[in-house]
Order: structure tokens, then C-alpha cells, then sequence
């Protein structure tokens, strides 16, 4: 190979050791359907190999926000791909969607394979826990568009689902909503969160102010829920009448768009107790309570809406599928 193009600052050789790195990754992924081979010019995916011949496939693209700036800034990259696969995937799930496969996209100045194999590790995990197979992606090393470490990433997750089971289905006046916990900020809020940060001279490696046995960085890097195995079986229950992801726009935007119209929701505001780094979050940045929901989770990564006479037997999957799910609210006429 000529150097002409590794002058020019890329590094094909590097890229493609990463591609063979990454290979037993994407393998650990497969499912019926696919073989999370990586090489060729596209992924392929059988729907009916899937069992999901004539379903509606339901398409999600996200990243992960400025949350990728504290992964950077900290040294900590095996987590972040985690984020990734679950902004897609819990997407697609509030449509009904079983996801079935996946595709990143990771772009750097200079590749570092050590850094790209960390972060599609961890996008690797989050298929793992989604069920979907990565089948492919793009690695892109751009020299002269990003600073020196920095990268960026993009997902994109398809899901299938059968016509009868789309959602969100008709919300009634009564109908629960049940809040299922997140496990801190997710991936949202991320530049308030930095804001907060600097302006109070905090350090992301050291300990937090609300808990001194782990540090900012991890307690704010803490990956997000990905809610598929523990909602998905849910959804087929004509009692459920639909699941908002709570991403950015927060509580007050999110649980609204799984509402029908003629209704809106009403929070239990004794049911909403704001965990430890959210409440640390609302003192450091002197933040009133629509800020507050209007920007984070709040401690709620996904509300499910349910018929009133379903709402035990709901909660009660919910937490043998290892979730902490409890009721936040109703429905009531617009």
C-alpha cells in the first residue's frame, strides 16, 4: 500500500484491524434472521427466518448527545455504545416494535482501534440486551473535522411489528400510567448537566457530592436502561394501551405523545420523588420544576399507559422481569 493516503492522516490498515476486532462482537449478537456477519456492502436480515414475514418494520435513528463529551473527557468508552442501541431501541419498543438489528456509525479524526473497539464493545452489549443483531455499520476516520480524541456516534435500529399490535392504541380517561425507573439521566440533559458541572467546579473523578463511593463521572456515565426484554412481552396485552420513552423533552413531552387526543395526563406529584443525582442536579443548577421535567427523566425512563383493572397484574410482571415499576398518574379528559 501506498503512504499517500496515511499522510493525508487515514489510516486504512488501522480501520481494517479494527473491522476484524470487532467481528466476534457483532457474531455474539446474532439472532434468528441474522448472522451479524460484517464484511460485505450492506447487512441482510430475513424476516422470515425472524418470524416476522408481513409485520410493519419500524425504523429509529439517535445518538447519544453531549453525554459522549464526559465518555471522552473521562477515559471511560466501553459504556457509551450502551446508550446508543438503547435511544433506537427503546424508540422503536414505543411503537410496538420487537427491534431485530442495528447499525452505528463511529466517526473520529484519528482512529484509535483501541478506543473503536471499546465504544462497539459496548454497542454490543446493548444488542445483547435489546435482542438485535448488529449487522453492519461505518467506521469513518475524517482528518481535519474533530479535535484531537474526539469521536461521534449515530445508531439506527429497525424493530418489526404485526399490524394489530401497533402503538400507541386508544387512551381512555382512567387509564393508569405506571413509571418503570431509569437509571439516571439516560442520555439526556447532558449539556444542562455539564453546564451544572463547570460552573460549580466540579471534577468528574471525584467523588460525588450525593454518593463518596463512586465518582461523577461514573455515577453520570451510568448507561441507559434498555426496557425491551421487560416491556415487549407487555405489549401484546390489549389492557396496555401504550409506553412513552422518556428522552429529551422529559416527562412533559414524552408521555403525551402516547395519549390520544380528547385526554391528557395527570401526575401524582406524591409519586414523583426525584433520586438522589437528580435532586443534587436541581440544587446545583437552582432549577424549578418544569425545568426539571421538561429537561430529564426525572428518575422515569419509560411509562407504560394501562387500563385501570390491569395496572397489579402490569407492575407485577414488571418487577419479575427485574424492574422497579410503580403508578405515577391517570388519564384524564382534555
Amino acid at each position: 500500500m501506498t503512504d499517500a493516503y496515511l499522510k493525508s492522516g487515514v489510516d486504512i490498515e488501522k480501520g481494517a484491524r479494527l473491522v476484524d476486532r470487532v467481528k466476534p462482537l457483532a457474531k455474539s449478537t446474532a439472532r434468528a434472521g441474522a448472522d451479524a456477519a460484517l464484511g460485505g456492502f450492506g447487512g441482510m436480515f430475513d424476516l422470515r427466518a425472524a418470524g416476522r414475514e408481513g409485520a410493519v418494520l419500524v425504523a429509529g435513528a439517535d445518538g447519544v448527545g453531549t453525554k459522549l463529551r464526559i465518555a471522552i473527557d473521562t477515559g471511560r468508552h466501553n459504556t457509551i455504545g450502551i446508550d446508543l442501541v438503547a435511544m433506537c431501541a427503546n424508540d422503536v419498543l414505543a411503537q410496538g416494535a420487537e427491534p431485530l438489528f442495528f447499525l452505528d456509525y463511529f466517526a473520529t479524526g484519528a482512529l484509535d482501534d483501541d478506543i473503536g473497539a471499546d465504544v462497539i464493545s459496548g454497542i454490543a452489549d446493548g444488542c445483547r440486551q435489546a435482542g438485535c443483531a448488529l449487522i453492519g455499520g461505518e467506521t469513518a476516520e475524517m482528518p481535519g473535522m474533530y479535535a484531537a480524541g474526539d469521536y461521534d456516534l449515530a445508531g439506527f435500529c429497525v424493530g418489526a411489528v404485526d399490524r394489530d399490535q401497533i402503538l400507541p392504541r386508544t387512551t381512555a380517561v382512567g387509564d393508569i400510567l405506571i413509571g418503570i425507573a431509569s437509571s439516571g439521566p439516560h442520555s439526556n440533559g447532558y449539556s444542562l448537566i455539564r453546564k451544572i458541572v463547570a460552573d460549580n467546579g466540579h471534577d468528574w473523578n471525584a467523588a460525588a457530592p450525593f454518593d463518596p463511593d463512586r465518582s461523577l463521572g461514573d455515577i453520570l456515565l451510568e448507561p441507559t436502561r434498555i426496557y425491551v426484554k421487560s416491556v415487549l412481552p407487555l405489549l401484546t396485552n390489549k389492557d396496555v394501551a401504550g409506553f412513552a420513552h422518556i428522552t429529551g423533552g422529559g416527562l412533559t413531552e414524552n408521555i403525551p405523545r402516547a395519549i390520544s387526543a380528547g385526554c391528557k395526563m395527570r401526575l401524582d406529584e406524591s409519586a414523583l420523588s426525584l433520586p438522589l443525582v437528580f435532586d443534587w442536579l436541581q440544587s446545583e443548577g437552582a432549577l424549578n420544576q418544569a425545568d426539571m421535567r421538561l429537561t430529564f427523566n426525572c428518575g422515569i425512563g419509560g411509562v407504560l399507559i394501562v387500563r385501570p383493572q390491569a395496572t397489579d397484574a402490569i407492575i407485577t410482571a414488571l418487577t419479575d422481569a427485574g424492574e422497579t415499576a410503580w403508578p405515577i398518574g391517570d388519564i384524564v379528559a382534555a
